[in-house]
């Protein structure tokens, strides 16, 4: 159970991965080694190279724990959610795009014994067309699912979208418009939603790790409505039952009709290429956000 995007997707994915639990199936946590600026004020995503304390499984893939940090001793995410459940979580390695990640994610399945990924976005914005206004960071999401994809003849895909419009970017009406192309051509699987009592330990972990798009999720759980501001103030939430959602997907069927930024970046050799491919189209990224940020700093 991998989360998409960068930071505290890994802690939404817990929704979707206490579900399989629930069904008999065990699960291992993980996500992606790139935590956004607030939180780790180097640019763009870290390299297994620059993963400190961790258990490395091939050139792209790292299981950690609780200790597991930047060279600086920034914890990622799944450092976060290791402590909360007492047990090593994945970091994937984006920085050579989607053949890293399948490469990444291949290494992890064989070292853990998984036959089924479940990658997993908190907000929906991997399901993002490029033009919505408020797209941030479709990056990370669309070379993760790429990544995932390329794995189909070795384990199983599937992709979960946790939360819709949780983290401030597609509305949560943009979210559904794309799931209604994704049921058109046969590839929306179901949907369960998160439960009161798993909206609390979402909250445990998301205070551990300091995501807000997950913690939104726990909201909308317990019923909450109304305008929420995140990213202190610049963006907003609206809550609501549907933001309390776990809609499940099979990548494999139709993908470029309703995901079709994961096709743009599928052969792109790493990921600034994967940037510059997304560019093209007139798409910005959260790795344009981060070098300019950066730039503006130093």
């Amino acid at each position: 159970m991998l989360g998409a995007g960068g930071g505290g997707d890994v802690v939404g994915a817990l929704a979707a991965a206490r579900y399989c639990e629930a069904l008999g199936t065990p699960f291992v946590l993980g996500g992606v080694a790139w935590e956004r600026m607030p939180i780790d004020p180097h640019p763009g995503p870290r390299a297994v190279a620059e993963i400190r304390g961790g258990r490395t499984l091939g050139a792209n893939a790292v299981l950690a724990s609780a200790a597991t940090a930047t060279p600086e001793g920034v914890a990622f995410s799944e450092s976060h959610v290791a402590g909360h459940l007492g047990a090593e979580t994945v970091l994937i390695d984006v920085s050579e795009g989607a053949k890293g990640v399948a490469d990444g994610i291949a290494s992890a399945c064989d070292a853990l014994g998984c036959d089924l990924v479940v990658l997993a976005d908190v907000g929906g914005d991997v399901l993002a067309h490029g033009d919505e206004p408020g797209l941030a960071s479709p990056l990370c999401d669309a070379v993760m699912l790429a990544g995932t994809v390329a794995l189909a003849g070795r384990v199983r895909p599937l992709l979960a979208v946790i939360g819709p419009g949780c983290d401030g970017e597609l509305s949560a009406a943009e979210v559904m418009s794309r799931v209604a192309l994704a049921a058109a051509a046969g590839a929306w699987l179901g949907t369960t939603s998160v439960t009161a009592a798993l909206a609390g330990e979402i909250e445990r972990a998301a205070a551990r790790s300091g995501t807000e798009a997950s913690l939104q999720v726990a909201r909308c759980a317990r019923g909450e409505v109304g305008e929420a501001p995140i990213r202190r103030g610049r963006r907003s939430v609206e809550l609501g039952p549907a933001g309390a959602l776990c809609l499940y997907f099979d990548p494999l069927v139709s993908l470029a009709n309703w995901a079709p930024l994961t096709a743009v970046v599928a052969g792109a050799g790493n990921l600034v290429a994967a940037r510059d491919a997304l560019a093209a189209t007139g798409v910005r990224t959260e790795l344009d956000y981060e070098w300019k940020r950066a730039q503006a700093s130093s």
